[in-house]
């Protein structure tokens, strides 16, 4: 056991030994995924984060290790963000002809995400950091980042409130859409994207192809809007 140890103290040294593990990590998780017919349950990310947090947990691993190893696929956000063109560019003629109910849709949903988020904070007590890293949740982890940190919030606080908006929304989009009967894939996928990022994006992808591509539209827009009003609606609470 003392050499097994000592072996693994050595490897997990390595960053090769964090970014191997992600990928099986996630690779593993889709084939579970897979198996039990992409349920929203069954999440990849959700499933892929559990693995990981018990491997970090078993080893004894802090986390700044771990991150340093596989900050190359944290790294690769902003690339598979940008990529989100292509479906985005498909579907042009469709957004052209909506144009104004989705930027109705996703200022509205902007706007309620950040102020519903920091009224429930607010009310119990948050102090400025916290309610500046909650601000940006419902925008992709590379911007959130961003505007944490410009709003004096802790970007490793956002990052990890961006995760666990993603991953609410995937898991709970698809029942409550489906509850509400809601059929028009573009506002399923609008809906999604906005309030869930790409998680909710890649979960609409998977359910839908022209939900897909609308959740990107939505992430991209909210984003855009969250990064100038998240300031001016962070003032509101103060």
């Amino acid at each position: 056991m003392r050499d097994v140890a000592e072996i693994w103290s050595y490897l997990a040294q390595g960053p090769l030994l964090w970014l191997t593990l992600t990928l099986l990590a996630y690779a593993l998780a889709d084939l579970v995924a897979e198996a039990l017919g992409r349920p929203p349950l069954a999440n990849t990310v959700l499933i892929s984060v559990v693995l990981l947090g018990l491997m970090l947990w078993a080893t004894g691993t802090p986390y700044a290790t771990y991150f340093e190893g596989a900050q190359f696929v944290h790294f690769l956000l902003g690339p598979a963000t940008v990529s989100l063109a292509v479906p985005l560019y498909r579907q042009g003629a469709r957004l052209r002809r909506a144009v104004l109910p989705v930027l109705a849709g996703v200022v509205t949903g902007s706007v309620v995400a950040m102020i519903s988020a920091l009224a429930i904070g607010r009310a119990l007590g948050l102090d400025l950091a916290t309610l500046a890293s909650l601000a940006p949740k419902s925008t992709t982890a590379p911007v959130a980042i961003g505007i944490a940190e410009g709003l004096g919030g802790s970007p490793t606080l956002a990052a990890v409130l961006v995760i666990l908006t993603g991953i609410t929304g995937a898991l709970i989009a698809t029942p409550l859409l489906d509850a509400l009967r809601l059929r028009d894939w573009r506002a399923r996928g609008l809906a999604v994207g906005t309030a869930a990022h790409g998680i909710g994006t890649a979960r609409a992808f998977q359910v839908h192809p022209t939900a897909g591509a609308f959740a990107g539209i939505g992430m991209g827009l909210n984003a855009i809007l969250t990064a100038l009003l998240a300031p001016v609606v962070l003032r509101l609470f103060l």
